[in-house]
C-alpha cells in the first residue's frame, strides 16, 4: 500500500495536487489531525476496505496538532508501514502574489500583513520540509508541468530529482528577474533585431534560432554554458537545494535570450534534469 503525506506551504498548490494524485487513484483526505494518521493507516489496510493509495494533505491549518506530524511519521514507520512525504514550496515573493490575487487570508497572518504570516509558516515547516522524501518548487512551474512531476513521481515511478531548474530569458531593459540564481548576459551576439524581416519575430521561431546560432560567439557561449550547468547541478543537489533559476538576457528579452534560453533548456532535458522554461519578456515588444 502507498501512503503519501502531501503538505507544505499555503498558497503552493497543496489543493491542485490532492485532485492530481484523486485522478491517478489515490483516496485523499484533507486536513486530516496527524495524531489520528496511524488509526487511519490501519483501517485503511483492513482487508474489506481495499485501498490501494492512500494521500492524506495534512497542512499548517491544523494548528498546534500540526506539530504533531512528524512524530506520527515516526511511529507508522517504526510499524513498519512505508510512508513519504511531498513538500510544496515557492518563493515567498510567489505565495504573496498568489494571496494577493485570490484575495485570501494566509492562514498565519490574522490582522498582520502576508508577509509575516509567510515567514512565520516558513518557520515552522522547516524540519518537515528537511525530512520531506519529495520537494517540489512550484514558483514557476505550470499546472501541466506539475500534473506531469506528479504522474511521474507517483504513476510512472521515474527517478526523482529534487532540484528544479527553470531557464528564464528577460530583457535588461525590464530589469534583472528577483529570484534569479544565475544571470548570463548575451548581449555581446549580433542582435536580429537589426535585421528587417527578423525583427518581428522571436527566437521560437526557427528563423531567428538559425541566425543566432550561426555565430562562432553563440556556440561557443552554449557549449561553455552547458558545461559549467553540468558541473553545478550535483553540487546543488548535494547541498540540498530545491530550486534554481537561470536567467538568460538580452536587451528586450525576444530574440537572441530566447534562442539561447531554449537550447539549454533542450539539452537539460536531455540529461533527465527537472526543467521548464519560461520567456518573461518575449511578447513585451511586440508592437516594434
Amino acid at each position: 500500500m502507498q501512503f503519501v503525506i502531501l503538505t507544505g506551504m499555503s498558497g503552493a498548490g497543496k489543493s491542485l495536487v490532492l485532485k492530481f494524485l484523486e485522478d491517478i487513484d489515490f483516496f485523499c483526505v484533507d486536513n486530516l489531525p496527524p495524531s489520528l494518521i496511524p488509526k487511519f493507516i490501519e483501517l485503511c489496510k483492513m482487508p474489506e476496505v481495499g485501498i490501494e493509495k492512500v494521500a492524506l494533505g495534512i497542512d499548517i491549518r491544523g494548528g498546534k496538532l500540526f506539530n504533531d506530524l512528524l512524530s506520527c511519521v515516526s511511529e507508522v514507520q517504526n510499524e513498519n508501514h512505508t510512508i513519504s512525504i511531498l513538500f510544496l514550496d515557492a518563493s515567498d515573493e510567489t505565495i504573496l502574489k498568489r494571496f494577493k490575487e485570490s484575495r485570501r487570508n494566509h492562514p498565519l497572518a490574522r490582522g498582520e500583513r502576508i508577509i509575516s504570516g509567510i515567514m512565520r509558516e516558513r518557520e515552522l515547516l522547516g524540519d518537515v520540509k528537511r525530512r520531506a522524501d519529495y520537494i517540489i518548487d512550484t514558483s514557476h512551474i505550470l499546472t501541466r508541468q506539475l500534473k506531469e512531476k506528479i504522474n511521474d513521481i507517483f504513476l510512472e515511478n521515474k527517478t526523482f530529482e529534487s532540484l528544479m531548474v527553470t531557464v528564464l530569458s528577460f530583457g535588461f531593459k525590464y530589469g534583472i528577474p528577483s529570484d534569479s540564481d544565475l544571470v548570463f548576459d548575451v548581449r555581446f551576439i549580433p542582435n536580429p533585431f537589426y535585421i528587417a524581416e527578423l525583427k518581428p519575430l522571436t527566437g521560437n521561431d526557427i528563423k531567428v534560432r538559425d541566425y543566432v546560432m550561426e555565430w562562432e560567439e553563440s556556440r561557443e557561449f552554449i557549449k561553455k554554458l552547458e558545461d559549467m550547468i553540468s558541473f553545478l547541478l550535483p553540487n546543488y543537489i548535494k547541498e540540498g537545494k530545491n530550486q534554481l533559476v537561470i536567467s538568460i538576457g538580452c536587451t528586450g528579452g525576444k530574440h537572441r535570450s530566447v534562442t539561447l534560453a531554449n537550447e539549454l533548456y533542450r539539452s537539460l532535458q536531455r540529461d533527465g534534469h527537472s526543467v521548464i522554461i519560461n520567456h518573461r519578456d518575449i511578447d513585451k515588444d511586440s508592437k516594434r
